[in-house]
């Protein structure tokens, strides 16, 4: 009887960190907590294979992510499932390299700008130096000038805060009238309520006056890269957001050197935010059409 795709699980996800290690090139798409944090909005479901783990998301349309394995010891084009599915979304440059290397004019690439990684320097996202940064850095000094505040790591004991913050800001940006923002807000929600069934999070919050007033929610994707899935200030503290991201990157990312801080899904504002930081570079993802 052949194997079916199941649901995420968490009970799965140490073998699935097993392939996930196998992997040649990581995108944040890929790691555990975003598979799990996004897998009930986008019905997501895996199945593991013999050297792969093949996923596919089912709503509001069934179609195929990139597999995730040691992609040079597989034999694609004796591989089944290539032979039996079209069309796969968020491919990393390295595998669509590979499989238009191996299967040729049965492959055609087109580009995924809005699903591409943004990659930044940890030194110099957290030393925020030179005439680039000067806007960050200024808004940085503000709020430590103005506020009376504090920064601590994240940890179970924060998750109730995190919840709360969550939800006012939810209240703040109107999250019912938009179905990305709830989306989100339900991916954020599934994270934070099993922060201690994921071995692997990390985070940093900050307070102002004895309140939660920013949070921060990230993960190791490589040993040299720290990716961000959630960070989320409250409205009304200039600076909070660079606070933020510098207070922990000086805390708990200076053994990366890279920070992956995910894609802007072509949004024009989210892209624009993200570049005023000054990527280092991209990781690169295509939509693959196998014929």
């Amino acid at each position: 009887m052949p194997q079916q795709y199941k649901p995420i699980s968490l009970d799965m996800q140490e073998e699935y960190l097993k392939r996930f290690a196998l992997c040649p090139q990581k995108a944040s798409d890929y790691s555990f907590a975003n598979l799990w944090g996004w897998a009930e909005e986008y019905g997501l479901e895996y199945l593991f294979g013999n050297q792969c783990v093949w996923i596919r998301q089912t709503i509001p349309e069934t179609v195929y992510w990139a597999p995730v394995g040691p992609w040079h010891d597989v034999d694609w084009d004796a591989c089944p499932i290539i032979c039996n599915t079209d069309r796969y979304i968020r491919v990393p440059s390295q595998l669509a390299e590979i499989w238009k290397n191996k299967l040729a004019e049965r492959c055609k690439l087109v580009e995924s700008r809005g699903h591409w990684d943004y990659l930044y320097s940890v030194a110099e996202l957290t030393e925020l130096r030179g005439n680039r940064f000067h806007k960050k850095k200024n808004h940085l000094n503000q709020f430590k000038k103005q506020y009376d505040w504090e920064y601590r790591p994240m940890d179970a004991d924060c998750v109730e805060e995190a919840l709360e913050l969550q939800d006012e800001w939810c209240q703040w940006r109107e999250c019912e009238d938009s179905p990305a923002l709830i989306a989100e807000n339900q991916a954020v929600l599934r994270t934070l309520t099993n922060w201690d069934r994921i071995p692997g999070l990390l985070g940093g919050s900050l307070y102002v006056d004895g309140h939660m007033v920013a949070y921060t929610v990230a993960e190791p994707l490589t040993k040299d890269t720290v990716v961000i899935h959630f960070e989320k200030g409250k409205p009304g503290f200039r600076g909070v957001y660079q606070a933020m991201n510098q207070m922990f990157l000086q805390d708990q990312g200076q053994r990366f050197v890279l920070v992956n801080r995910e894609q802007d899904l072509d949004d024009e504002g989210l892209r624009k935010a993200k570049l005023s930081y000054h990527p280092t570079g991209f990781l690169e993802k295509y939509e693959v059409h196998v014929a």
